[in-house]
């Protein structure tokens, strides 16, 4: 059959594809059944909607992970967390701490410090991570007081944080060696299929420009390649890494990461491996902070797509049981308890049963926690008048970076002797009402006639002479 005006259909359907009455009797009957006839049969939805589709199936997750060179960590906890939640940083690889011992410790706002140091007078690397994902750690690993490496599971995925601080310019070539060794035996041990992540004060300059080196750096550097510079390259080489500082073009205020007098360096760094570069969202320095005094915050946003579903975390709440030391609340809860077994007309012979009708009081009358953790040592001098402080120091810092005069220094550095004086105050008060109070249960004990429980209490008491 001819095609004419009068019998074309088009499909709208399919852009590009043409629906026709092909009149083919031979083949198809009769009926006239309709054919398809087109440059190429696509596949139901097309590639724009099974795109669209994946992206439903997962999430897009950003983390914002950092370093920074703090110089010690003795009175910064609050400050270095008080900083990561104005930044919005999850994750803060932090070098220098000069904290002795392998342990973790919150430092408020809901942070918590993973650290190892040998020596409380040098050297001392940490990872500072958010409440939700110090709730995720799967592994600390602790190398040296030189590299540490966290595992933290983020959505299902896997994220190792490496804390790295490389000797100086001026240390003994068997000291480095034995640094990049152990890096790169750590960096062996993290498999292929998990994101690395290393946050490091590698104390080089890599310079301006990828000449040669395209596959591991951008042309952002910061001057000229020393040395130390060249060693990070070589490990970016070995490692299959890139220095993800170097991909995005910057200013210089926001490339700097080391400042001090008229000196202006780049010695931080954040490095991931090339085949996750394209989750790097972005990456620079964060000026105008004063935690430390010469080193700058270097950031870096990943954007991850999780496709599991979040995992809830569940905080648990507790009942009030030492409320019954008070003679109001014990009776309450002794009238509760008799009023809820008089309506009982078998007797309890089960202990599952009774305990849970005493659960039950207890709730009622004494109440429940309400599933907050509690604040760590370093957080409970962290009072208005501190902060009012600490944001005075913060103002001047970025006066004397703006102005770089004799007044100005000045100026930061009374305010930054301000600060420590303010926060030892409230250490001495804090220490001195310790001490009434273990004065005051000293002289409880003593007295005869304090109704408690004898043995117990006189443990407790030499505890205390001890």
């Amino acid at each position: 059959m001819r095609i004419t005006k009068e019998n074309f259909i088009p499909d709208r359907s399919r852009p590009g594809l043409t629906t026709t009455a092909t009149g083919i009797v031979s083949r198809q009957g009769t009926g006239g059944n309709w054919a398809t006839v087109g440059r190429r049969r696509r596949r139901r939805g097309g590639r724009r909607l099974q795109r669209r589709q994946g992206k439903e199936k997962c999430r897009r997750v950003e983390v914002r992970v950092g370093t920074l060179n703090v110089g010690t960590m003795t009175g910064k906890g609050r400050e270095v967390a008080d900083m990561m939640e104005r930044r919005k940083v999850d994750m803060l690889c932090v070098q220098e701490t000069k904290w002795k011992g392998s342990k973790a410790r919150n430092i408020g706002g809901g942070f918590k410090l993973f650290y190892h140091g040998v020596d409380g007078k040098r050297n001392g690397v940490g990872v500072i991570l958010k409440e939700e994902y110090s709730k995720s750690v799967v592994e600390v690993k602790r190398v040296s007081d030189r590299v540490m490496i966290v595992k933290v599971e983020v959505e299902g995925m896997m994220i190792n944080v490496i804390s790295a601080y490389a000797p100086q310019v001026g240390c003994e070539m068997e000291e480095k060696e034995r640094f990049w060794s152990e890096l790169d035996e750590v960096v062996d041990g993290v498999p292929r299929k998990e994101r690395l992540v290393i946050g490091a004060d590698f104390n080089g300059h890599v310079g301006e420009g990828n000449r040669g080196d395209e596959e591991v750096m951008g042309r952002y550097g910061f001057k000229e390649r020393n040395v130390e510079g060249q060693m990070v390259v070589d490990f970016a080489k070995r490692m299959e890494m890139a220095v993800v500082n170097t991909y995005f073009k910057k200013k210089e205020d926001h490339r700097v990461t080391y400042k001090s007098g008229g000196r202006c360096t780049q010695v931080d760094y954040v490095l991931c491996r090339r085949c996750n570069l394209k989750e790097i969202g972005n990456c620079k320095v964060l000026a105008g902070d004063s935690v430390a005094r010469q080193h700058r915050m270097v950031v870096c946003r990943m954007v991850l797509e999780a496709r599991m579903k979040r995992r809830r975390v569940r905080t648990e709440r507790r009942i009030r049981w030492w409320k019954l030391k008070e003679e109001e609340c014990s009776v309450r809860f002794r009238e509760e308890v008799r009023e809820r077994f008089s309506g009982v007309k078998e007797v309890l012979d089960d202990w599952a049963t009774t305990a849970g009708v005493m659960r039950e009081a207890a709730r009622k009358v004494l109440g429940v926690t309400s599933g907050n953790r509690k604040e760590d040592k370093e957080t409970w001098w962290w009072n208005e008048e501190v902060q009012e402080s600490i944001r005075r120091k913060r103002l001047a810092k970025q006066k004397w970076d703006r102005q770089s005069d004799e007044k100005s220094r000045q100026e930061y550095k009374e305010m930054r002797q301000q600060v420590k004086r303010m926060w030892r105050k409230p250490r001495k008060r804090h220490m001195r009402s310790c001490m009434r109070g273990w004065t005051l249960r000293k002289e409880k004990r003593i007295c005869t006639d304090w109704p408690g429980r004898g043995t117990e209490l006189e443990r407790m008491y030499c505890k205390l002479e001890q």
